[in-house]
């Protein structure tokens, strides 16, 4: 039979309810139902995976297969948002698996300190993902009089790509602009901000070039006003569109590190 492993979703501040109520009846990645395991005060949400999966072999292989991996991402953030609606959480990495829950354990032991007061820093706080489009004109082409009455090819698309780059410079200075605004605007409500990489292909949804991919730490109550603001900043800049996303659970602002971090917490 196949053995089994770990798998922790997230550290939590536990709750009387959470095993008895909220995950009764949860499955996780690979269909199994999600717990909590516990050292002293501190506690993860775990499951159990098939070792043939997800021994750190197997996951070498699975985590360039797009489709498995879309599921278990997609099981993976569906307990992380479940937990986050009931508790304070510290989202771990996707496929974060330990041999069992002792080693879950072990972790959880050796940096007490540290998940307490990430947790402390998370209470009552959500993400929101502000993205930044500049709406660049298509298919623009610079056409004047001239081409018509002087057919020179040559000349007609010197003038096309000049007037292309023109309104490309003119709508990302557009969205450097709605981004500082942004930036402003929310700087009394968003205790934190942090940066990522603009989405490019098939990450970047809807029209226009992502040039900023932002997240935002928010007191939970505050959320409302939040969008309010983003949303007030850029009303009056053309050419730019703005995606808001959320409220999520903390993930751009879990990171583990510092002297008490735990060893590299996948796989142990």
């Amino acid at each position: 039979m196949d053995g089994e492993l770990s798998y922790a979703y997230a550290v939590v501040r536990p709750t009387a309810s959470l095993e008895a109520e909220v995950l009764r009846g949860i499955r996780g990645v690979a269909s199994g139902p999600v717990r909590i395991v516990r050292a002293g005060e501190a506690a993860a949400a775990v499951g159990s995976v098939p070792e043939s999966d997800f021994s750190e072999a197997a996951l070498k292989v699975h985590l360039e297969d797009l489709d498995w991996l879309e599921r278990v991402a997609r099981a993976h953030h569906s307990v992380v948002e479940l937990l986050a609606t009931h508790t304070t959480v510290l989202p771990l990495r996707l496929a974060t698996v330990y041999l069992d829950d002792e080693r879950v354990r072990e972790v959880l032991r050796r940096g007490e300190s540290m998940f307490d007061r990430m947790l402390d820093r998370f209470a009552d706080h959500v993400e929101w993902g502000v993205k930044v489009y500049a709406e660049v004109p298509q298919g623009s082409a610079g056409r004047d009089d001239d081409d018509t009455d002087v057919p020179d090819p040559g000349r007609a698309y010197l003038r096309r790509r000049r007037q292309q780059r023109e309104d490309k410079g003119a709508a990302w200075s557009a969205a450097a602009e709605a981004v500082r605004r942004i930036e402003v605007e929310v700087a009394e409500v968003a205790e934190e901000r942090a940066r990522h990489r603009p989405q490019q292909g098939q990450l970047a949804f809807g029209a226009g070039e992502n040039v900023a991919n932002d997240s935002y730490l928010v007191p939970r109550t505050r959320s409302d006003e939040f969008r309010e603001r983003v949303l007030r900043s850029v009303q009056d800049v053309s050419g730019v569109r703005v995606e808001i996303t959320g409220p999520w659970a903390p993930y751009s602002f879990a990171v583990l590190t510092g002297p008490e971090a735990p060893e590299e917490v996948r796989r142990s």
